[in-house]
């Protein structure tokens, strides 16, 4: 008799570390988490140093990060994280709208920005967005503000954006080397090299290699000539 087919294997749980120094808020929020399906929350932090002590141990995909907390804030965090942990995709949350938080969440590495009076499907939906590397940011949030972070920043913004390393990346993929050249170049692995490169093209929002070219060329970290 033929066997029944075996079922697809499912996707891997979203890994989710929880940072706010209020216990409330937290409770709340892993209760909508733990809600939701393929969603493990892995962790707490009422600090932005106990968040990166998490960050470092779990290794979770989402850091969902206050602004505000004692200690270390959660923006220093972020960044701290950005550097540390480049995989980590850190979500701020906020009670605040305006552009100066928002901008400084950019320049923090953060992929997302949450409010905190967001409707609770929302925060499902930031989640799988910036799963599949895109950007979430409350529709409160305006789009403007992000476009024109970009624009004004000019070549700041890959100094704000990247790590030093993924910089020497980028630099070296915009110059017209291949993978194996930059491997040799940096003495890195090919694995990591093209980890690298799909972390900046996460980051930059960028598909493809011309498309980086093109952005390095903006941001003046490569000339034309």
């Amino acid at each position: 008799m033929p066997q029944p087919p075996s079922p697809p294997p499912s996707d891997p749980p979203i890994r989710v570390v929880l940072a706010d120094d209020h216990a409330l808020v937290r409770a709340g929020m892993r209760s909508l988490l733990t809600g939701m399906e393929q969603v493990q929350v892995v962790g707490e932090a009422s600090s932005g140093e106990e968040a990166l002590v998490l960050a470092e141990r779990e290794r979770p995909d989402v850091v969902l990060m206050d602004i505000a907390m004692k200690g270390i804030t959660g923006l220093e965090a972020a960044a701290r994280m950005r550097d540390q942990f480049p995989e980590v995709r850190v979500v701020i949350l906020s009670m605040h709208s305006g552009e100066e938080y928002v901008l400084q969440a950019l320049r923090a590495g953060a992929i997302g920005y949450l409010l905190k009076d967001a409707a609770t499907g929302e925060l499902e939906l930031a989640l799988r967005s910036v799963m599949r590397g895109e950007s979430w940011f409350s529709p409160a949030v305006s789009r403007q503000v992000v476009e024109g972070y970009v624009q004004r920043v000019g070549g700041e913004a890959v100094a704000d954006v990247l790590t030093a390393r993924q910089r020497e990346v980028l630099k070296l993929v915009a110059g017209g080397k291949s993978t194996k050249e930059i491997a040799f170049d940096l003495n890195l692995s090919v694995k990591t090299v093209e980890t690298h490169r799909a972390q900046i093209m996460e980051r930059l929002g960028i598909r493809d290699v011309a498309g980086l070219v093109r952005y390095a060329l903006r941001t003046g970290l490569v000339s034309d000539s």
